[in-house]
């Protein structure tokens, strides 16, 4: 099954050639190498957080005298940390504001590295026993958005307004979301709500598991989080920008674009331009990009890398 898709809306800028079986073998098998030891830190992304976890214990697993140390409140925290040189990897879900970057360059006189690690789709979950088909991108705005930036004419506030009927149609929409550290929540913000501004009746939520299991015991509840964090208690919505073709948030979906709210995950890195890139972090991206660090993305609920993206990133690395 070949797919074939230039994903700029979603930054994946390249015409890219994917297929779900072959995508492993393409991909480099990780070699061991010799003196590796030592600490390293990642500061970052929730989302990225099961998956960093997942990729420090297989490090190890290799690299018996590492040890990787991992703190995950949010995507904000990622360019700071890495500016500061108190980690040396910073997990996104979202890429780095323009002024993250500026604080980086101006220290160290060059851009930090984005090396792309995955790819997710963002899906809209409800609980499971929610009859609702699908929603466009507007109706997902108003339901989450106080200024209907994306065209809606009219709040939506009730599951009726939405559609449904019988004891459904009086039930108040309960909205689960995540904080502004949160890169899942600048995506969202950007992406679902057309740039505009929550509303105050969101439940912020610390986690995307915590907003995922919020759904889950709220029959009336609506939230949003990367299609990793599904659980048996929800549903992820299948979505549309326009029209009632709503689209299914899975693999084929999102590497092809189709899926409206698709996006790469990140791990930034400070790569001086013309210096090799550090022992620890080459060895544990190579690992990440490798057909071993691809499984766990796969085996984690995401989606891995087309063999074509995993080699633009090393070579951007000098790997």
């Amino acid at each position: 099954m070949s797919l074939k898709s230039t994903l700029g809306v979603i930054g994946l800028s390249s015409l890219i050639s994917f297929s779900a079986f072959a995508v492993e073998n393409e991909l480099p098998i990780y070699k061991k190498v010799s003196g590796v030891s030592g600490n390293v830190s990642s500061v970052g992304s929730d989302t990225l957080a099961n998956m960093m976890t997942f990729w420090a214990e297989e490090f190890k697993r290799i690299y018996p005298n590492v040890n990787v140390q991992i703190q995950a409140a949010g995507s904000s925290t990622a360019p700071p940390a890495l500016t500061e040189a108190t980690s040396n990897l910073g997990p996104m879900s979202r890429k780095m504001k323009s002024s993250e970057i500026e604080a980086f360059q101006k220290r160290y006189g060059y851009k930090p590295t984005a090396v792309r690690v995955a790819i997710d789709a963002l899906a809209v979950f409800v609980h499971k026993d929610n009859p609702i088909k699908g929603l466009r991108i507007d109706q997902v705005d108003a339901i989450f958005s106080n200024n209907r930036k994306c065209g809606a004419f009219k709040d939506v506030e009730r599951w009726g307004d939405l559609g449904l009927t019988g004891d459904w149609s009086a039930k108040d929409i309960q909205l689960y979301g995540r904080n502004s550290v949160s890169g899942t929540y600048g995506y969202f913000k950007k992406e679902a709500l057309c740039k505009g501004d929550f509303k105050n009746s969101v439940n912020e939520q610390p986690g995307s598991a915590s907003v995922v299991q919020s759904v889950s015991a709220s029959l009336n509840g609506i939230g949003y989080s990367g299609i990793g964090y599904k659980t048996s208690g929800v549903r992820a919505l299948p979505l549309s920008r326009k029209g009632e073709n709503f689209i299914e948030a899975n693999m084929e979906n999102a590497i092809s674009k189709e899926y409206p709210l698709s996006r790469f995950l990140y791990v930034y890195v400070n790569k001086h331009p013309i210096k090799p890139l550090a022992p620890m972090e080459a060895e544990f991206l190579k690992m990440v990009l490798s057909k071993s660090g691809q499984d766990i993305v796969e085996k984690d609920g995401y989606i891995p890398l087309p063999a074509s993206v995993a080699a633009k990133e090393f070579k951007k690395l000098g790997l």
